[in-house]
């Protein structure tokens, strides 16, 4: 696929310069400063003054014969001097009347001050190369600004039709044609985009190259920060960019402006790192994409990886920043995440010498102190990373068996899969058709005439251990009244449920029916 940047020319520098096809015809020779022919030409001058040097504002490749310089060695060398402190590029000097050969001195003030010095052997008209150069440059200008102007124009459309952060970022790697990161200031990363065989491969070792790339750029590592009214909280990273450096750091201060934006419009720098956990933790629940693959994005989000124990937990009730704020004040490693059911999805990761159950039980209890309680449902701790996405679903399966129960027990504060039970086992049977066509069948008399009232009853009866005075007074009822409304359902079902086996078979029956329903 062909990037936005590859239309861009490159950046002349003197080496390019000095191979253009005009040049070559003049028989160029570098006689000075050899080690410096990557810099930068920003423009071309013609100047034959001996202080020229006020002329100019740095990055120039000057051109000139000498002729205002034979003969006087001082102005040579100061010529020389005066082009190293503007900041000159480089100096081409046309050999002929005025010097037949290269000057000595001026070579040699050249070489102490890394300025390359190249000689024309053969006359050459200097109004070819600046046309040939300055038009190369101005149509790079022009199109820097098309492109700037067009990654702008994208970007902006995007934020006003309420994209999310990913489409974003992945837009802006679609222009870079490399990974995207974007991280808080210690690093973390918050959001990537582009490909994910190259995303992975940046995030495989993210801390250890972040640290080391530090605030420099190179290797195609550009960076923008940022931030706002003073303030830094982030920075964005094209990592690996293969264009030219000016051209990527154009994107990069594009991709910054578009990001700020897009914070203030809305987002915010946490609510970024939420979605990184989300994407994170709803991949590993999916299985879509195997757990291997997710270890450098768990890696690069800030959660320990290496020798520890996962334990996989979902909660129902509390925002995910309710339980990032208690993981933080009991000093619990771990990401939490909503995930598409509602349920808060939570991975702690502790280190293999703790106890998990006693750590889980302490960030229930401390989950509870902070606010309206919360079902905190746990699988078994898992020391293998590949095992974190049976872990999570069994997890979320425990908590929706919690959900269905109609219990008036209260549950214990973390709840297992020991804890539910039967309900438990029919909610990981509830699709296989023979207990559906079970549960039909048993409860068809009450199905069928739409007895929502009568199921209820039925549904609290069986959850009370067959209760009559408990059950009648949860339905605010005599228990005369519930008499009648429990032997009208044994007559439509056609069952004694002072028979245990009879009654038994009706439970299984109504669990099955609610956890199809749910």
């Amino acid at each position: 696929m062909t990037t936005a940047l590859e239309t861009l020319e490159p950046a002349l520098s003197v080496r390019q310069v000095l191979g253009l096809e005009r040049v070559l015809a003049g028989e160029p020779e570098v006689v000075a400063g050899a080690g410096h022919l990557d810099r930068p030409v920003r423009w071309v001058h013609v100047a034959e003054a001996a202080d020229v040097g006020v002329m100019l504002s740095g990055g120039e490749m000057v051109l000139t014969t000498g002729v205002l310089l034979a003969g006087d060695e001082h102005k040579q060398a100061e010529y020389i001097r005066s082009l190293h402190r503007a900041e000159a590029a480089a100096v081409v000097l046309g050999l002929g009347r005025a010097f037949p050969t290269p000057p000595d001195v001026m070579r040699r003030a050249a070489e102490r001050c890394g300025l390359p010095l190249v000689v024309l052997h053969r006359p050459f008209p200097f109004a070819e190369l600046t046309e040939e150069v300055q038009s190369r440059l101005v149509r790079r200008k022009f199109a820097a600004v098309s492109l700037s102007e067009s990654v702008r124009t994208a970007l902006t459309g995007l934020i006003t039709a309420g994209a999310p952060l990913q489409r974003l970022l992945d837009e802006v790697a679609q222009h870079s044609g490399c990974p995207v990161v974007v991280t808080n200031l210690a690093h973390r990363v918050l959001a990537t985009g582009g490909e994910r065989p190259a995303v992975d491969d940046v995030l495989r070792d993210w801390e250890r190259i972040a640290r080391q790339a530090g605030g420099r750029e190179g290797d195609g590592w550009i960076r923008a920060e940022l931030g706002g009214r003073g303030e830094r909280w982030g920075r964005i990273v094209l990592c690996g960019f293969r264009g030219d450096t000016a051209a990527g750091r154009l994107l990069a201060d594009r991709a910054a402006e578009a990001l700020v934006l897009h914070r203030m419009l809305g987002g915010t720098a946490a609510s970024w790192e939420e979605q990184s956990a989300q994407s994170l933790l709803t991949d590993l629940v999916s299985g879509v994409v195997p757990a291997r693959q997710l270890l450098p994005r768990a890696r690069a989000a800030g959660l320990p990886v290496n020798l520890r124990t996962f334990v996989p937990l979902v909660v129902r009730g509390p925002r995910p920043e309710r339980l990032d704020r208690v993981l933080r004040l009991i000093g619990l490693p771990g990401l939490a995440a909503e995930l598409a059911d509602g349920t808060t999805a939570v991975l702690l990761s502790l280190a293999r010498d703790q106890d998990a159950e006693t750590l889980t039980g302490h960030f229930a209890a401390r989950l509870r102190q902070e606010g309206p309680a919360a079902v905190v449902a746990a699988a078994a701790p898992r020391p293998d990373w590949d095992d974190v996405p049976a872990g999570l679903r069994e997890a979320r399966h425990v908590a929706d068996a919690v959900a269905d129960s109609s219990s008036a027990l209260e549950p214990p504060p973390v709840v297992r899969l020991k804890d539910v039970h039967l309900r438990g086992l029919i909610r990981l049977l509830r699709d296989d058709p023979h207990v559906q066509s079970f549960a039909e069948r048993e409860l068809a008399g009450l199905l069928r005439a739409a007895e929502d009232d009568l199921l209820a009853v039925l549904r609290t009866y069986l959850a009370t251990g067959r209760n009559k005075s408990l059950t009648a007074q949860l339905h605010h009822v005599s228990r005369p009244a519930l008499y009648r409304r429990l032997e009208a359902i044994q007559a439509r079902l056609g069952v004694d449920l002072d028979d245990f086996e009879q009654a038994a078979s009706v439970h299984i029956a109504l669990l099955a029916h609610d956890a199809q329903q749910g």
